[in-house]
């Protein structure tokens, strides 16, 4: 387990993922992060100019794309966040990877959380009022939302760096057929990641998540990290969350290799 395929969410693109690549290539992984269709550039230019298909975009045709990536690579680790959680539990679900790690993770199945977060930022985006217009992000959403807890140039810091617009389309399809999920099957070492403060997916949705997969011998495991919002992967502080997932999977890797365990169809 040494390739890493790390997986944006929404509003987001590989930048985010900079500080987490440059760690885990360092502990000796050989890590990359794929754009999502449409999301590949720089994020303020992205802002600026958005591709004019961007909001046709849907869940599947990102699952598709990730799923060509990953069979190009030896057993990789999946790490998604956000929307990209999901897809990493999609993709463990066709049985792709060795290992799977979803941070603050948009939850399979018209999962649900009945948290006032949750319910008013799933509604602004999905509005089915607004057709296929992008959602355009703006700094107060971004702050709110992502960097709840971080202070005000911290959050513009981010930002400016990081946001993107996105289409409502791929979060109105993860409550539909293309993010469903066999929750009863074997499967490989999940590790679900909640932030304490998360205002769009409540740490309690993310332990609702993980307790969700029935299977006995299949690992599913959950940790929250306190005072962490919605943008856990970049917020000061990350460093504890990248370490205690590289740990999880040096120790899911020893007990791979220790009971050579298979997981239905790989």
């Amino acid at each position: 387990m040494k390739n890493i395929i790390f997986i944006h969410g929404m509003f987001q693109n590989p930048k985010s993922w900079e500080k987490w690549i440059s760690y885990f290539t360092g502990k000796g992984y050989s890590c990359i992060a794929p754009a999502w269709p449409y999301h590949e550039g720089d994020p303020a230019e992205l802002r600026t100019n958005p591709d004019p298909q961007l909001g046709d975009l849907g869940l599947q045709e990102i699952v598709d794309e990730f799923s060509k990536i990953a069979s190009q690579i030896s057993d990789p680790v999946l790490i998604g966040h956000s929307v990209g959680g999901l897809i990493v539990q999609l993709l463990v679900n066709k049985g792709i990877g060795a290992a799977g790690v979803c941070i603050d993770s948009v939850a399979p199945n018209a999962m649900l959380a009945f948290d006032w977060g949750f319910m008013k930022n799933s509604a602004l985006i999905a509005n089915p009022f607004k057709g296929n217009s992008p959602f355009e992000m703006d700094f107060e959403s971004f702050q709110s939302s992502f960097c709840n807890k971080m202070t005000t140039q911290e959050a513009m810091e981010a930002y400016q760096d990081y946001a993107t617009h996105d289409s409502r389309n791929v979060l109105r399809d993860c409550m539909g057929e293309a993010g469903a999920i066999d929750l009863d099957k074997p499967h490989v070492p999940l590790l679900f990641i909640g932030g304490e403060k998360d205002q769009i997916i409540p740490p309690e949705l993310n332990e609702k998540n993980a307790k969700a997969y029935t299977d006995k011998g299949s690992v599913a495991f959950y940790q929250e990290f306190p005072n962490r919002g919605h943008f856990i992967c970049g917020q000061p502080g990350w460093e504890e969350v990248a370490a205690n997932v590289a740990d999880w999977l040096d120790q899911q890797s020893t007990v791979l290799t220790d009971n050579s365990i298979s997981y239905g169809e790989r």
